[in-house]
């Protein structure tokens, strides 16, 4: 079925043909049942907020379709995107199981499809799935090696170009694109994004892009990104 946003929602998790690929999704029948029974299935707009930082924890968001930003700000309004969520994450999954309130703010930057269970019913639902509570230790312990790469990746990067070549380099592999000569990606994130990223200016983004340009290590069309020297880059990212 299609909503209004031009998704082709998945009504049943029993039916997801892609299920099999996500860590949390892949449950036994009878587990996957008694998920289907607590599960909300909504779609969302680009830009949509499923939960800010602070928030009380209201419960789970299983990200089927889209992507979502995950960010913290500072008292000063200074913002600092952690990641970018792809689908079969789970998101606000550890404050749900703690019940300490939402560590981040979760912002759609596509059109999303995304299945929201009530925190009581997703913790019922663990005591009485052992499965269930095997697939939450794997993505929490997947979410805790992520963000220690992120640290060692922004803190001990010497430049913002290396931090920005190592940002390209991450996506074209994320999106199987790394075992090309020239890889390509769709940017969805401006500039400004981009710097929250990787802890810089919008303006120190654009010069680096264009120095990258003139290099003729990447090259741009709209917002397709073609990796032209691939080995020019991983130089920059010291890899």
């Amino acid at each position: 079925m299609l909503s209004p946003y031009g998704l082709e929602i998945v009504e049943s998790c029993l039916t997801c043909k892609v299920r099999a690929e996500r860590i949390f999704c892949d449950l036994p029948n009878a587990a996957l049942q008694a998920f289907e029974n607590i599960k909300y299935a909504t779609a969302y707009p680009k830009g949509a907020v499923l939960f800010v930082e602070g928030q009380n924890p209201r419960g789970i968001f299983v990200l089927c379709k889209g992507r979502v930003k995950m960010s913290i700000c500072s008292t000063d309004g200074k913002t600092l995107i952690l990641k970018i969520a792809e689908p079969g994450e789970v998101l606000g999954l550890s404050a749900t199981v703690s019940g300490k309130p939402y560590e981040l703010t979760a912002e759609t930057i596509d059109p999303c499809q995304v299945n929201f269970v009530k925190r009581e019913d997703f913790l019922r639902f663990l005591k009485e799935h052992g499965d269930a509570c095997f697939r939450v230790a794997e993505q929490l312990s997947e979410k805790y090696n992520n963000a220690c790469h992120e640290v060692r990746s922004l803190g001990l990067s010497h430049s913002a170009a290396e931090k920005l070549a190592k940002l390209l380099l991450e996506w074209s592999s994320r999106n199987g694109e790394a075992a090309k000569q020239e890889p390509r990606m769709k940017l969805a994130l401006t500039h400004e994004e981009i710097a929250q990223m990787i802890g810089t200016s919008r303006e120190t983004v654009t010069r680096l892009f264009a120095e990258l340009k003139k290099r003729q290590i990447v090259q741009s069309k709209g917002s397709t990104l073609l990796i032209r020297n691939k080995a020019a880059l991983r130089q920059i990212a010291g890899a």
